[in-house]
């Protein structure tokens, strides 16, 4: 008999580990339980996650990998279907960052849908700057070429800045009260104590980088404007506007021409895409390749301060680079 109780105990233990798996090839409808919170990448995971962390009855689940990165050109799976016919609220960034959100609303009409980026002052991308179509405005901000990539004419990356972080922090836990009202206040206590955090983050970063000799930077795709605005630093070039498409050789001419005027001669490039030309360009300026990450991508096993880990790494880097 007692090793029956002992048996049964390791099957109770099992299956509820298993129902706290967020990882991709895991997520069965029966895994949970009351509310379940899926997200569309995986800086929305982090920032949702901190605003739900410990709440008995829901989960936060993220629907791609970590590793997605981006989601300009993403392509629904028949797997990420289910994920979202079990969820009960989508968060998503919004401003034109998931292309395929028109799909979801028509194949699920009844699913809520928090835009994180909601009511915030949004950038205009550099290669739309001189574009003003209202229609595209109209149309999720955004548009797609004849080859079916999707181009938004306004930069969605808001949460690179710390302070558009928080608001899309401010923006989710105000949906989720909406909601879920049953968890109003321990939305609302997980919400103010991770703002608390980031504004402490942000504070650090101003300190650290009030004293750095040069602001003009090199950038490899448009990842960064939120955060060099927030940290007064000026992109004076972007190697690739766009990561899955091959710069004009007059787009290469313009960041060589940069470079070479630049007192710190750097490239910022990014973890998720090759350095290729970023090391072409740096072999004949002679410009040192430094990596920035814009928090797109994360590890299997993401911890709820992997944002203020990955900022803070980003904040070694610029020191040591423009110092």
């Amino acid at each position: 008999m007692k090793k029956i109780k002992i048996l049964f105990i390791i099957m109770v233990l099992s299956v509820a580990f298993n129902s706290c798996a967020n990882s991709h090839e895991n997520i069965n409808a029966s895994d949970y339980s009351e509310t379940v919170i899926v997200t569309s990448f995986y800086p929305m995971y982090i920032l949702t996650a901190n605003i739900a962390k410990d709440i008995d009855g829901v989960s936060v689940v993220n629907m791609t990998e970590p590793q997605t990165g981006c989601l300009h050109d993403y392509q629904l799976s028949p797997s990420d279907i289910k994920i979202l016919e079990r969820a009960d609220i989508f968060v998503i960034n919004g401003a034109g960052m998931e292309s395929f959100l028109d799909k979801v609303m028509s194949q699920l009409p009844d699913l809520k849908i928090i835009e994180a980026s909601k009511g915030i002052e949004l950038l205009e991308n550099h290669e739309h700057e001189n574009e003003r179509d209202e229609q595209h405005a109209q149309d999720d901000h955004g548009h797609q070429d004849h080859d079916g990539h999707f181009h938004s004419s306004v930069n969605p990356h808001v949460w690179v800045s710390i302070s558009g972080a928080i608001d899309e922090v401010k923006n989710i836990a105000d949906s989720l009260i909406e909601i879920d009202p049953s968890n109003k206040d321990a939305y609302r206590k997980n919400s103010q104590e991770y703002i608390q955090r980031l504004e402490n983050l942000k504070d650090e970063m101003h300190y650290e980088l009030k004293d750095i000799k040069t602001r003009d930077i090199v950038t490899f795709h448009e990842a960064f404007p939120y955060f060099a605005r927030e940290f007064d630093l000026n992109i004076v070039a972007v190697v690739k506007a766009d990561p899955d498409s091959e710069a004009s050789a007059g787009e290469l001419a313009k960041t060589i021409k940069a470079i070479e005027e630049l007192e710190a001669k750097v490239i910022f490039v990014e973890p998720q895409y090759s350095t290729k030309v970023a090391e072409s360009i740096a072999s004949q300026t002679g410009a040192k390749i430094y990596t920035l990450d814009p928090i797109v991508t994360g590890p299997k096993d993401a911890q709820l301060d992997s944002y203020e880990e990955i900022m803070r790494e980003n904040l070694k880097v610029l020191t040591e680079a423009l110092k």
